[in-house]
């Protein structure tokens, strides 16, 4: 008889399996079956040495999908290809363009990546391709560059006279190709196609300024009498034909049957124990991660682990390295265990690439910066720490793991966010939903109106010119506004730029700043830049007193410099990591459609949002304990987009008031706080009872120890023994200690995450505010939910649309919570420094009663 011997993977399953440790908190295992490989015999029409080329590189048999997009393409279709991750769609483009270059020695093809590593590596792959023809003349006649910021001037014009197939992002195409196209007169004249690889990641702003980028283009190319042919490939989406017509304003053939071979995955949902089921604690997910994540490198599985943020990234590398367990099976752990996310410098990603093809690197913590197609090799498992945001995304980086026909594993594990519990304890929402709609709003105006000034600079607007598919009175109505402003002069039917500035460098693509601050250490004399993030970011990340994450290492940031973008760091060992605290204000500017539902309105419409980060948290490592509360003077970010709100009326908050479950009201101290007050004050001496520092230039402030809401009376919250004097600082800490969630916060909490899920759109996509006495409904207390791209993308419309369900949702999660009074998976945490200490009357700090008690009053007013 013979035995085949189990697989690392296997053995790794079978133990896990049985550990109890591990089993017990698996609330979904599935095994998704191997799908056998659908193969095509070569299309005819494909040049002989292309078959040559592939048959020399192994290839002697193409994918349905592969063969499909060759098709359609030599139709002349514009054609978009839908596929999983690891499924050949780079030669779906490949094919047919390099066939047509090879048969029209003068034609030129444009390849759009989103991304300088993905660029990098097509780069390669594209010319492994090309070398294998077996005529070396046309092979030397099909040359390859990129061109993007890395691109050193001295080649720059050898690549615009000589390159056939140019490779770039689309922010060079934008600020670096499009404003000279002068220059490159030839190869737009000669342009037959132009590539967008991962378009699914062109949602919201990033795709709506891609749109106006293609219609820039198009408005270019067809100057120079060329119309280009568009190939588009994407992971799956829930709209790819109405996404990509919208995209490029054209008919787009889908080619949507993936005919690539892939072994079994085993997909398991894993939910970290509860430490403390009456406050609803889990065990963190990060902790749990670099448990497993343990056990992966123990059974010698190469493994990526994808973090939802930078410093998520950040701390599990660094709890990675400082695991005792993986010391004693990997010597090199700062070789072997790497980071991977934006803000290394290319040099360093292409490094940490390499490792992981050349199999030193054994696992890689990472953002979604390597949830795209870069050639990493076949990994055996794929840790997922937080739902990803979307259901795409978790499908791209599960789909990171797997080589050939062999099994893999892709692990989810669920944080304490409730949208994360939701899918813990329903996964066939994850399962058998569709993934989501990718949205775009070419017509911003704000976004739009950047792109018109990016055109005019390019080539003057003649008289009733379009703009992509703007009609010619929308596109006047923009240029005599620049003529306005004296950006524009309009002279002869024509429209010509005599403004100063260059436009494209003032429009990002990417962010609201078009700004990049480089973080730079200084060592000895000198200057060392280690990586760059947008304005917006900076402020977050690297204020003053940050201490900011760098492949494990630890810097303190010393200063941030906004008018010289640069961000000055130092090494540190550090015992605290830092979190930003941010206040935000809604302006109501516009109604769009408003409901009234018995005592509920919803209504959705436009909104200035200003938000400044005025403090930063320092919290210990492992613990969590709360050090400090630092305040900051930064300047504020203001935001211009449309939002949902829900407002309650009066009869409802009053009905919640007599039965004691609403306390949004303002704490009214009584007529007796000014002497209870100062007697406290008295008592302590003027000085703070918790660092000691007495009272200089101000008063300190006076605190109570059990909030002042949780008392019946005023008599009683104001007894001297419940006051303690705190100078601002400590009383800042005392206050991030001990909240006192309310309802109002509470159904705001559960609503804007589990919004994302239901919106089918990426949790930064929104953003929420409370306000228990809002001018956007006469002062009534509010839940907003605004759309964090500039000017809006429709989520505001859908949210409103959408209210009932996703409401039924969040009273379902909150009632099937384990917690008592509120955890951070369903109305979030109440004070955690009051977690077990006794409350008068037996009144409750979390707020998930007020919640539960204001989500059946509305939901019954709606029902009515």
């Amino acid at each position: 008889m013979t035995f085949t011997k189990a697989s690392p993977l296997q053995r790794l399953i079978q133990h896990w399996r049985a550990d109890p440790s591990v089993g017990a908190n698996v609330t979904e295992w599935r095994l998704i079956p191997a799908q056998a490989p659908k193969f095509a015999p070569f299309p005819e029409e494909l040049h002989l040495d292309l078959i040559e080329a592939l048959t020399r590189r192994g290839i002697t048999a193409l994918y349905i999908h592969q063969v499909g997009a060759f098709t359609r393409a030599r139709r002349g279709e514009h054609v978009m290809v839908v596929a999983a991750s690891a499924s050949g769609k780079s030669l779906c483009y490949h094919l047919p363009i390099l066939d047509t270059l090879i048969r029209e020695p003068g034609a030129r093809a444009l390849y759009l990546f989103p991304t300088k590593a993905l660029a990098q590596d097509q780069f390669t792959s594209l010319n492994n391709l090309i070398n294998a023809l077996p005529e070396p003349l046309i092979a030397e006649g099909l040359p390859v560059s990129t061109y993007d910021g890395d691109t050193p001037h001295r080649i720059r014009p050898t690549i615009r006279s000589v390159a056939r197939l140019l490779i770039t992002n689309p922010d060079m195409l934008h600020v670096g190709i499009l404003p000279h196209h002068t220059e490159w007169s030839n190869f737009f004249r000669h342009l037959r196609f132009v590539v967008i690889d991962e378009a699914h990641i062109y949602r919201g702003v990033f795709g709506s300024h891609l749109a106006n980028v293609l219609r820039r283009l198009q408005r270019i190319a067809a100057f120079y009498g060329a119309r280009p042919q568009f190939i588009l490939t994407t992971a799956t989406l829930a709209n790819p034909h109405e996404f990509a017509a919208r995209l490029i304003e054209a008919a787009v053939s889908i080619v949507d049957e993936d005919g690539a071979g892939r072994g079994p995955k085993h997909f398991v949902i894993y939910n970290p124990p509860l430490t403390d089921e009456k406050l609803g604690l889990r065990r963190s997910a990060l902790q749990e991660s670099v448990r497993l994540a343990d056990d992966l490198l123990a059974y010698g599985i190469q493994t990526i682990l994808f973090g939802r943020s930078r410093r998520t990234v950040e701390l599990i590398l660094r709890y990675l390295r400082e695991s005792s367990g993986i010391s004693i099976s990997i010597e090199n752990k700062d070789e072997a265990i790497r980071g991977y996310r934006s803000g290394y410098l290319p040099a360093h990603r292409r490094h940490i690439e390499s490792g992981l093809r050349s199999g030193v690197v054994r696992l890689v913590a990472a953002t979604n910066a390597l949830e795209l197609g870069v050639d990493i090799g076949g990994l055996g498992a794929s840790v997922l720490v937080g739902y990803p945001g979307t259901i795409s995304a978790t499908w791209q980086q599960a789909g990171r793991a797997g080589r050939g026909q062999e099994p893999a594993l892709a692990l989810l594990i669920a944080t304490s966010d409730p949208l994360d519990q939701f899918l813990a304890n329903h996964p066939d929402y994850l399962f058998g939903r569709s993934v989501e709609h990718a949205l775009i709003n070419p017509n911003n105006l704000l976004i739009l109106l950047d792109h018109i000034r990016c055109a005019a600079f390019e080539l003057p607007f003649q008289q009733n010119e379009t703009f992509g598919n703007l009609p010619a009175d929308k596109v006047t109505e923009f240029l005599d506004f620049l003529v306005s402003e004296r950006i524009l002069h309009a002279s002869g039917g024509r429209y010509f730029w005599m403004a100063d500035q260059y436009p494209a460098q003032a429009v990002s693509l990417r962010s609201a700043s078009a700004d990049a601050v480089l973080l730079q250490v200084w060592e000895e004399d000198h200057a060392t830049t280690i990586g760059q993030m947008d304005r917006h970011s900076a402020l977050w990340m690297t204020h003053p007193g940050a201490i900011y994450l760098h492949e494990a290492q630890m810097y303190l940031v010393e200063e941030l410099d906004l008018s010289k973008n640069i961000a000055q760091l130092r090494p540190v060992d550090s015992d605290y990591y830092t979190l930003p605290r941010s206040e935000t204000t809604v302006q109501h500017l516009d109604t769009f459609a408003e409901e009234q539902q018995n005592g509920v309105i919803k209504a959705h419409g436009e909104l200035q949002v200003t938000r400044k980060v005025v403090g930063y948290q320092k919290i210990r490592w492992y613990t969590h304990e709360i050090l400090a509360v630092e305040p900051l003077d930064l300047p504020p970010t203001e935001l211009l987009t449309t939002g949902y709100w829900l407002a309650l009326e009066d009869i409802i908050v009053d009905t919640l008031r007599q039965e004691g479950l609403w306390r949004n009201d303002p704490n009214d101290y009584g007529p007796n706080w000014e002497v209870q007050r100062e007697r406290a004050r008295r008592r302590d001496s003027f000085r703070c009872q918790i660092c000691g520092a007495p009272e200089q230039g101000r008063s300190h402030d006076v605190h109570h120890r059990q909030p002042f809401r949780l008392f019946p009376s005023y008599l009683q919250a104001n007894q001297l023994e419940n006051l303690v004097t705190l100078c601002p600082n400590c009383h800042r800490r005392a206050e991030a200690a001990v909240r006192v969630r309310s309802g109002l916060a509470g159904l705001g909490y559960i609503m804007g995450h589990l919004a994302p899920f239901f919106l089918m759109c990426d949790p930064t996509d929104l953003g929420v505010h409370i306000d228990p006495a809002s001018p956007l409904a006469t002062g009534k207390p509010v839940v907003v939910l605004y759309d964090m791209t500039p000017g809006g993308i429709g989520l505001s419309t859908r949210l409103f649309d959408l209210q009932d369900e996703l409401l039924a949702r969040a009273a379902e999660q909150v009632a099937g919570c384990p917690c008592a009074d509120g955890c951070p998976s369903c109305v979030g945490p109440g004070g955690a420094g009051l977690a077990n200490t006794p409350t008068p009357g037996g009144a409750s700090y979390g707020g998930k009663l007020e919640t539960q008690a204001i989500l059946s009053a509305i939901l019954d007013a709606i029902h009515k």
